[in-house]
């Protein structure tokens, strides 16, 4: 094939951004030939808004057309998963926009799935992992200067959402429609990052996570502490109704620290506090008390010609462009494989798990358990009154 037929399953208000920048051509590789939504009102904004795409009302229909390579998926997220193995089942590659799904054990069923269908692609609409803050930082990691983790904390709290935004109702911010609040809604991408930059597998959980001055049953505040399969520790806290809101990531190692800080690309900076000498070395040697480890400060941020591109374009096309190549084998490496989906989403489950039962949660947690206590809040969200 010379381009990636692409259809759409969702195109509400991030599917429509997909569908319009794939429709205007801004992926060479890709393009866009069908949408579908459950909803009349959407599917009329499509058949005005994307001329000559064709516009289903059932996603089964337009996986069983023949008519596109790939699909989409930007459905509610408890779908995710379900819709995903639908596709491969259909033959067809498959990305899918975060989260993975709301709980791993469907994600990890979904994995599992797609590793039977190894001609397939199937990634993960990660965005964030584009960002090249971001990528620097992983970049320093692995190059070994940062040295062994010691401690990863990030602080973001900078989702202010008053009452009006869950007034609006519908599926968002709640337990049966989307599976949680702040960890499942606003940060899906930065609970992968934690993970991804740590880059060692999360041992066990400690939590608290809570509703806080909003008539809703989510969470909208947490704070939690995780210990690394290799000792370090971390801590990850987040609200949406703090104001004015931080948002400030550190990584320590041995061999320095990692702070970004910022909240967006425009604004967004890393600063590398790198050591002469791994800490380690430096105790075992100083004779000086209260000796200090001599250091040299590195700083990086996006160019101006990055952030027009930015503002212009947007993370999430550079993932689908990525996506397209791998389909076509012009690159084999994709930015988030699917699979990845369960690091970031475990520890949201984890963290929703030990908030629940008050208790650790130990690596690997029990999944059933999770659906069973997730089941109980649905339950108890009917009878609430709070919608």
């Amino acid at each position: 094939m010379d381009k990636v037929r692409y259809g759409i399953v969702g195109i509400g208000k991030q599917g429509s951004n997909y569908a319009k920048r794939l429709f205007k051509g801004m992926d060479k590789n890709g393009q866009l030939v069908a949408v579908c939504d459950i909803a009349e009102d959407r599917r009329k904004w499509a058949e005005t808004a994307l001329p000559g795409v064709k516009v289903f009302s059932d996603y089964k229909e337009m996986l069983a057309s023949k008519m596109i390579d790939a699909v989409i998926i930007d459905t509610p997220h408890y779908a995710h998963p379900s819709i995903a193995i639908d596709a491969l089942k259909a033959g067809l590659n498959v990305l899918c926009d975060k989260p993975a799904g709301v709980f791993t054990k469907a994600v990890r069923e979904a994995a599992e799935f797609g590793k039977t269908k190894p001609e397939l692609k199937f990634g993960l609409l990660y965005n964030q992992r584009t960002n090249k803050v971001y990528k620097k930082a992983k970049e320093i990691i692995e190059s070994g200067r940062l040295g062994n983790l010691k401690r990863i904390v990030w602080i973001i709290t900078n989702w202010y959402r008053p009452q009006a935004y869950y007034d609006q109702g519908g599926w968002r911010g709640t337990w049966a429609g989307e599976g949680g609040g702040v960890l499942i809604n606003q940060d899906p991408h930065q609970l992968d990052l934690f993970t991804w930059l740590a880059g060692t597998p999360i041992k066990k959980v400690w939590s608290n996570a809570k509703t806080v001055g909003r008539k809703i049953n989510v969470e909208n505040d947490v704070t939690a502490v995780c210990e690394f399969e290799n000792g370090a520790t971390g801590v990850f806290i987040t609200s949406t109704h703090d104001a004015p809101g931080t948002n400030r990531l550190e990584i320590t190692g041995d061999g320095g620290k990692i702070v970004i800080e910022g909240s967006n690309d425009v604004s967004m900076k890393l600063r590398f506090t790198e050591n002469s000498v791994a800490e380690p070395e430096f105790s075992r040697t100083n004779k000086v008390f209260m000796g200090k480890i001599p250091n040299k400060v590195s700083k990086y941020k996006l160019g101006l010609v990055d952030i027009i591109k930015g503002i212009i374009e947007q993370q999430h096309i550079v993932v689908i462009r990525n996506f397209s190549e791998v389909v076509l084998g012009k690159t084999d490496k994709l930015v988030a494989p699917y699979a990845d989906g369960l690091n970031g989403l475990g520890f949201s489950n984890a963290i929703h798990l030990s908030a629940w039962t008050g208790k650790e949660v130990v690596y690997p947690y029990d999944e059933d358990l999770y659906i069973e206590e997730l089941n109980k809040r649905i339950d108890e969200e009917k009878n609430s009154g709070v919608k």
